[in-house]
């Protein structure tokens, strides 16, 4: 009896049949450095490793070391400088001791809301040049910190007064307030603001100008006279403002590159 296949099964007959293995090795073709290929990925590698360049030791040091102490010093230096109605003389005056008061509360402030870290600043993992020099930031620090308070406050008088307890009682709350660095850098942002507007804004435009006698003053501007012998208000040039806000800017600039720790030299 004859057995006839299924043209299904001749075809798998065929193909068990016509198949075969490849056995071996993948070669690698080497490729020449000045073809075109070579080129192309020579170019990504390069681009690639220049987008990924981290910061070098020297930009840190020069920012840390040279910008801030710069800028710290440049608000000290504005801070304390005022302009003379008469005849546009520069006039520097010292800051008052309640200014120091309140620099000294709002160097613990910075500790205390984390823009500044001690175990950052101060290690025995650092050198003792690196210890100084951070000692040396932080005291550039403090004498702005001191010169911007003598630039808010009033000369004298009861906007002095004023002026000086509105410092203390917000200063005071914020110590026992659950602060960040962001937020305690927008509250003091605010309240330098609010107190240079009321300073150089509206009691710079309740002082009399300054006049050759007291009588011409009275007559040509009785209400600002009043004003300042009753607020006992200083007289000084329009240009004062100018000055102050760019130690007001140039401060919280500062405060904005101010890093809460440093990092030790040989772990760059």
């Amino acid at each position: 009896m004859s057995q006839v296949s299924s043209p299904k099964s001749q075809i798998e007959e065929s193909n068990d049949e016509n198949s075969f293995v490849i056995d071996g090795e993948l070669l690698e073709i080497p490729v020449a450095e000045n073809s075109p290929a070579a080129i192309e990925e020579q170019t990504k590698i390069s681009t690639k490793t220049k987008d990924q360049k981290p910061k070098t030791k020297n930009q840190t040091s020069h920012l840390q070391y040279i910008a801030l102490p710069l800028i710290f010093l440049t608000v000290a230096l504005l801070g304390g400088l005022r302009l003379d109605a008469v005849g546009n003389d520069f006039v520097f005056l010292k800051p008052a001791l309640v200014c120091l008061i309140f620099a000294v509360i709002l160097i613990v402030l910075f500790f205390r809301a984390g823009l500044l870290k001690l175990e950052g600043w101060f290690s025995e993992k650092f050198s003792t040049v690196q210890n100084i020099a951070n000692a040396a930031v932080l005291l550039a620090l403090f004498f702005a910190s001191t010169q911007i308070f003598n630039s808010l406050l009033p000369e004298r008088g009861l906007p002095f007064w004023t002026f000086a307890f509105c410092f203390f009682w917000t200063l005071w709350n914020n110590l026992f307030a659950d602060f960040d660095a962001r937020k305690l850098i927008k509250s003091l942002g605010a309240m330098f603001g609010l107190a240079f507007v009321i300073k150089y804004l509206i009691l710079a435009n309740l002082t009399a100008p300054a006049s050759e006698s007291w009588w011409q003053g009275i007559v040509q501007n009785p209400a600002q006279e009043a004003f300042t012998w009753l607020l006992d208000l200083p007289r000084f040039s329009a240009g004062t403002g100018y000055i102050q806000f760019f130690a007001l800017v140039f401060y919280l600039i500062g405060l904005f590159l101010l890093k809460p720790e440093t990092v030790a030299r040989n772990e760059r």
